[in-house]
């Protein structure tokens, strides 16, 4: 069977899944075959969770479509906040809700997440399959540094963070999927627990006397405790470090890139 070729470009964000003699530039495609147009993407490096809009010689067209050669390709990134409904979106809107599963190596993202009062579930011995599993069945966002995860079939919404540096990270995330007015909802901020993401809630004094320290208990009257595993807050001496562990994570920043 004779080789067949279409003509690609991938816009914004896009190129970093790229090689750099293929960025920002028309790259011809070679395949044999009909092979659809999101096995044609994830071939080339980018997972179908970060595409949102692919348009063939002018035309809006979904994953399935077939490529036959002598094609003209764009594949433009997600668009949180600009509305395309006139054309056909390769995923629902926005995270109007959102929740979210890190993998193993984002830990401390996961935590700050939580800071921020994001659903995120974490588990330093969870594996790739266990991951997609739990995004599907919950509808969760992937997070992740493995292009790889992200192009499993079972995920349908993911981002791959580009950097390496972990108090970097929870800033990217925000301004990338666009979660700084979400995060500052009335009784978001602190509302989930960094270590379990149980829901925290107000508590009375006498009900967590018995699980904190006298001087504790002697210098706060007012108390939150997580609801799953129990843990008490109060806003003691660490409290300005998590403030400003959050102010970082909201704070606004033009380009990520690998690191």
């Amino acid at each position: 069977m004779n080789d067949r070729t279409a003509t690609f470009r991938f816009y914004e964000e896009l190129n970093d899944f790229l090689p750099l003699d293929r960025r920002k530039r028309d790259v011809a495609y070679r395949f044999r075959g009909t092979p659809s147009v999101k096995d044609a993407v994830e071939a080339q490096g980018p997972p179908h969770v970060e595409v949102d809009l692919i348009l063939v010689d002018g035309v809006s067209v979904g994953f399935d479509h077939l490529l036959r050669g002598g094609e003209r390709v764009a594949v433009y990134p997600i668009f949180e906040s600009l509305d395309i409904s006139p054309v056909v979106r390769l995923r629902e809107r926005p995270l109007r809700d959102p929740r979210f599963v890190c993998d193993v190596h984002l830990g401390v993202l996961a935590r700050r997440l939580r800071l921020l009062g994001f659903d995120t579930l974490y588990g330093n011995d969870w594996d790739d399959l266990r991951i997609a599993e739990t995004a599907a069945s919950e509808r969760r966002c992937v997070l992740t540094r493995d292009t790889g995860l992200l192009k499993r079939r079972l995920v349908e919404r993911g981002y791959r963070v580009r950097s390496t540096d972990p108090e970097r990270q929870p800033a990217e995330v925000v301004e990338r999927l666009q979660l700084r007015r979400a995060a500052e909802a009335p009784g978001r901020m602190f509302s989930r627990c960094p270590a379990c993401n149980g829901t925290v809630e107000a508590v009375e004094k006498a009900d967590i006397v018995d699980l904190i320290e006298p001087g504790t208990r002697d210098a706060y009257d007012a108390f939150r405790q997580c609801r799953d595993c129990g843990r008490v807050y109060w806003r003691g001496t660490h409290y300005r470090r998590l403030q400003e562990i959050v102010a970082r994570a909201l704070a606004s920043n033009s380009r990520f890139h690998s690191r």
